[in-house]
């Protein structure tokens, strides 16, 4: 068994861009759509997102993969009206604390933006249709479908890259890997990553000299590896030196700092994320470290 570094890129779902792309406050509705016969079909989910700094609100849908309705893309433009008769009756109002004026989302000019993600990709004829029919409306359509996804993936540097024995890569890194994704931190992934003949040195290389940080998941396999493991610690290592900053992360799995200590003395006393808290409080205080 080796250290291998987790160099795939986990790739972030369209379904998370649709999350996480827009720093506004948010109202979510669902839009369940049925057949003649009240068969339920597939669920349209409509977002209106509020600026307050620029007095505006806009809308998003987000379509899942389906193969039975035509043309969701248009039924969306038909909901922004009844998405806008369901947030008025939910309306979003600030204050800044110690402060007596309130702003009320229901003041909010709306923009007449529509964004539209689609697990489905768009004909271009469609496009153009759909559009037509947005400008008839007064409003404007941007499409963002798995084009949009793939071209986010490509252009987003990973963030961090986890360093693991391969014998802890199902129950550990992989799962670490995946909700660090979610989170939109991307991480180095191999499954997306490397294609065969791709060389193990150079990509492991590449994550250190691109990622900000390196997550070491240290358990009893990658403490007892004495070499990739050893390796790839030693280049961190190296460079925390030559840059004089923190790069390494640890996380600890089933080992004690007497356990560390002998690994590592250094290591030994760097603050870790302990496993044992589970997975989401881990994924959260790695988030926060590689952030700051």
């Amino acid at each position: 068994m080796f250290a291998q570094l987790l160099d795939w890129k986990t790739m972030a779902t369209l379904r998370e861009y649709f999350v996480k792309d827009a720093a506004t406050l948010t109202l979510e509705g669902e839009f369940p759509i049925e057949g003649p016969d009240g068969t339920h079909l597939v669920t349209f989910i409509g977002r209106i997102h509020f600026n307050f700094e620029a007095n505006a609100r806009y809308v998003s849908f987000y379509i899942p993969a389906h193969s039975c309705v035509v043309f969701p893309e248009l039924l969306c433009l038909n909901f922004v009206p009844e998405l806008f008769d369901w947030a008025s009756s939910h309306s979003v109002s600030t204050r800044l604390h110690g402060l007596d004026e309130v702003a009320s989302s229901e003041d909010l000019r709306f923009t007449g933006r529509v964004y539209l993600y689609s697990e489905v990709s768009v004909p271009e004829n469609l496009k153009q249709q759909i559009r037509q029919e947005a400008a008839s409306q007064g409003n404007f359509v941007e499409f963002r479908s798995v084009e949009y996804m793939e071209a986010r993936n490509r252009t987003e540097k990973p963030l961090a890259f986890i360093s693991h024995d391969s014998r802890d890569k199902e129950e550990i890194a992989k799962k670490l890997a995946l909700a660090l994704s979610s989170r939109m931190c991307p991480v180095w992934y191999d499954e997306y990553s490397l294609k065969v003949g791709d060389s193990l040195r150079e990509s492991i290389e590449k994550g250190l000299k691109e990622c900000k940080k390196c997550i070491f998941i240290l358990t009893p396999n990658f403490l007892a590896n004495g070499g990739w493991a050893k390796t790839e610690y030693q280049s961190i290592f190296t460079r925390e030196l030559v840059e004089r900053q923190k790069v390494i992360l640890p996380v600890w799995a089933g080992v004690t700092s007497q356990d560390i200590y002998q690994f590592s003395p250094i290591l030994a006393d760097r603050v870790a994320a302990q496993w044992s808290d589970g997975l989401d409080t881990v994924a959260a205080k790695l988030v926060a470290a590689i952030g700051a």
